[in-house]
């Protein structure tokens, strides 16, 4: 029982990276934006939590530093495909090539840096309940935070004046445009917002969940994010049900690892990424569900007044 509480304590924790991630990317497809430079915001945004955690010993000021990062790389991205209308696929691919570059070299002189001790979560009264406690109630309040977002973003898109434009710019810009409402900086406010938590995301990696910097930590995170969204056909509650899925075969590889499996290690560490292909191409064999729940004017660009 002590095992199995573990392990979904650790499933809590791996999914609240993707599922912070996963959501920041959700709105942005939502506006009509696909961005795949995921992974080199949360790099960056990963150095410069731990840098700013290093510095100052607060982890709310590390997240804050990761949101800006993140929130950062997004407006330059959303600049040049918003307004600039380059390729979204190619500038966000550029996007994730510079932020793996920029924090690798950012990072050199704090590879050999460690943060000091944390402070130590629980949930008063309901951390003492065996089993329970250990699973779901002693855990960093950011595990906490992505669960409320989830719900949170679920009101906002489908119960909110707000989250109806959102996806009435995503599903058709021209007529939205056509009804006065400013498209270009609402998806650049969708961009920025979804970059800030990719942000949290890799701010979480850095400072939460592995306390150190190494090069490339995020480790494909990023994508599978990415592949989240349309495993959950862009809907928030999926994306948390989606990320814990993703976050329990990748603590059971080291579950697996831990209980002597003989397994070679190689194929243990291809379980996630294995996972999220077949995932991928089991929702593809339906290509009309599929296309009934994407944003319509996911990935194209566009032109006022045209």
């Amino acid at each position: 029982m002590n095992e199995l509480a573990l392990l979904l304590a650790a499933t809590l924790s791996a999914g609240t990276v993707l599922a912070l991630a996963g959501l920041g990317l959700l709105i942005n497809e939502r506006s009509g934006i696909i961005n795949l430079g995921a992974e080199g915001m949360m790099l960056v945004a990963a150095i410069a939590g731990f840098a700013t955690a290093v510095s100052t010993g607060s982890d709310l000021l590390a997240f804050g530093a990761g949101a800006a990062a993140g929130a950062a790389m997004a407006a330059v991205f959303g600049v040049l495909v918003i307004w600039l209308n380059t390729n979204q696929y190619a500038t966000g691919l550029a996007l994730s090539l510079f932020g793996a570059g920029f924090s690798a070299f950012v990072g050199i002189s704090y590879t050999q840096q460690r943060i000091g001790e944390r402070m130590k979560f629980e949930v008063p009264l309901l951390a003492d309940i065996p089993f329970l406690g250990p699973a779901f109630f002693k855990h960093h309040p950011m595990v906490y935070l992505a669960v409320a977002l989830a719900f949170g973003l679920g009101w906002f898109l489908y119960r909110s004046r707000a989250g109806l434009i959102l996806r009435a710019v995503g599903e058709s810009p021209e007529s939205a445009h056509a009804l006065g409402y400013p498209v270009r900086r609402i998806r650049l406010a969708a961009v920025m917002c979804g970059g800030a938590l990719c942000g949290l995301a890799g701010a979480y990696i850095s400072v939460i969940y592995t306390p150190l910097w190494v090069e490339g930590m995020v480790a494909g995170k990023g994508w599978i994010a990415l592949a989240l969204t349309t495993f959950a056909t862009w809907r928030p509650a999926r994306v948390l049900l989606g990320a814990y899925l993703f976050g329990g075969v990748t603590m059971l590889q080291f579950h697996l690892q831990g209980e002597g499996v003989e397994i070679a290690s190689q194929w243990l560490s291809m379980l996630p990424y294995l996972a999220t292909i077949v995932v991928l191409v089991l929702i593809s064999r339906n290509p009309t569900w599929f296309r009934v729940n994407m944003p319509a004017s996911l990935g194209k660009p566009f032109f006022p007044g045209h």
